[in-house]
């Protein structure tokens, strides 16, 4: 933390089973209302026969009921080509908040892209397929540290993105990214889309074997830090662990863009696709319940998670549970609770399903920040305002000055997950 902010914390249940097991916590019923844990012998070359998730979810049966249409999901990430077979039409227009030369749609990673098809992905052309594919996406684009060191970028990138998240008509916020160093500004930015009535997703990290320190915002107390498990129904071991992890979702042996070019997919692991998964698992359960706020939202998926610790204490590696969308979707199972009462926190919130005016300090943003146009597709051009490059950082040069202390500090090293 740094000087003079908050200690709050997310309010936490009875923690008596935390202790136990480091790195292997298991579940009995796993992912689905009634999978036993059983997954092919061997992988085709195929990428979507490789997302072993979805059967294991009961993908295709939800889809009967409900693809997540009506939902948007705003992405903050490396960008979101929304060329790729899999995300065409797919790709609303969103808001980079880098201050660097592209916009939205030039994924300098291909991390944001493999998020976004994660989620919304229709699997056209043999591309990933999205637990989600009824879902939008909505692209906020900021910058990791290589990109940092590598061009002259806001240093205020990560609280505008999440404004512009807040201000635009996504329900659900997904943020793959995470940074050790919290910041008043992006505290500020995290309660500002709480009380949008926004769900806010984001990776706990994968630092768990490295020294295991928090990540921001996942650590804020009104995000859901997810956490990352395998195939079996137990924690991956690079997950990060503590009071950070609120719920799990498959992150071990998912695809993903190799890199920027787009030309094949990888293998991969981490906090990040688990993240993406559990934002689609919400947008399943509010698509089917399009009358309920963020916090019932919430509430169905931590109630219907598989656990097999007692219900009402949590996991420190997998927080409630892992997530399980089909025990609401095809089941009706789970506790919707109060509209108004976090979760997390177990307070009152303003927020709700219908966003309020901008607040003050949002109108304040660049005018590309106030609002996304939800009835554009992604690929027509638009001008970068010279103005909306707020505190530039000159190529990866660290110096920001701290308001209200007057001294320098490093800029924060900026992970994907």
């Amino acid at each position: 933390m740094t000087a003079g902010m908050s200690q709050t914390r997310k309010c936490r249940m009875p923690v008596g089973l935390r202790g136990r097991l480091l790195g292997t916590v298991a579940v009995v019923a796993a992912w689905s209302a009634g999978f036993a844990g059983v997954v092919p012998s061997a992988m085709a070359a195929d990428v979507q026969s490789k997302q072993w998730y979805l059967s294991a979810m009961q993908a295709e049966e939800m889809w009967k009921v409900t693809t997540g249409a009506g939902i948007k999901v705003a992405v903050i990430d490396s960008g979101v080509n929304p060329s790729t077979p899999s995300l065409k039409g797919q790709v609303l227009k969103g808001f980079d908040a880098t201050g660097a030369d592209g916009d939205e749609y030039d994924d300098y990673r291909g991390h944001g892209t493999t998020m976004a098809e994660l989620i919304a992905g229709t699997g056209k052309g043999g591309g990933l397929r999205g637990l989600a594919p009824g879902a939008k996406i909505i692209p906020m684009r900021i910058t990791d540290t290589e990109f940092q060191n590598q061009h002259s970028v806001n240093a205020y990138d990560s609280e505008d993105a999440i404004r512009a998240a807040a201000d635009s008509g996504a329900k659900i916020i997904s943020m793959s990214f995470g940074s050790e160093f919290p910041t008043q500004g992006e505290r500020d930015a995290v309660q500002y889309a709480q009380d949008k009535g926004k769900l806010f997703f984001a990776s706990v990290g994968n630092g768990a074997q490295s020294g295991n320190k928090e990540e921001y915002p996942a650590a804020y107390p009104q995000v859901i830090g997810v956490a990352a498990a395998d195939r079996n129904g137990k924690v991956a071991e690079y997950s990060q662990y503590g009071q950070i992890a609120d719920i799990a979702a498959p992150g071990s042996d998912i695809p993903r863009w190799c890199d920027e070019t787009f030309q094949r997919y990888c293998d991969g692991n981490g906090t990040s696709p688990a993240t993406a998964i559990a934002s689609a698992s919400a947008a399943l359960v509010w698509s089917a319940h399009p009358d309920w706020t963020a916090n019932q939202v919430l509430n169905v998926l931590f109630d219907t998670a598989s656990r097999d610790w007692e219900k009402g204490t949590l996991s420190k590696y997998l927080g409630h549970g892992l997530i399980r969308p089909s025990m609401n979707i095809l089941k009706g199972k789970g506790n919707p609770g109060a509209p108004d009462i976090s979760p997390l926190t177990k307070e009152k919130t303003s927020g709700s399903s219908a966003s309020p005016a901008p607040s003050a300090s949002a109108s304040s943003q660049p005018d590309k920040n106030e609002k996304a146009d939800d009835a554009a597709m992604a690929g027509s051009s638009t001008e970068k305002d010279d103005n909306s490059q707020l505190g530039l950082i000159i190529g990866g040069a660290a110096a920001v000055i701290l308001l209200g202390g007057g001294a320098f500090t490093l800029v924060r090293k900026r992970r994907k997950a």
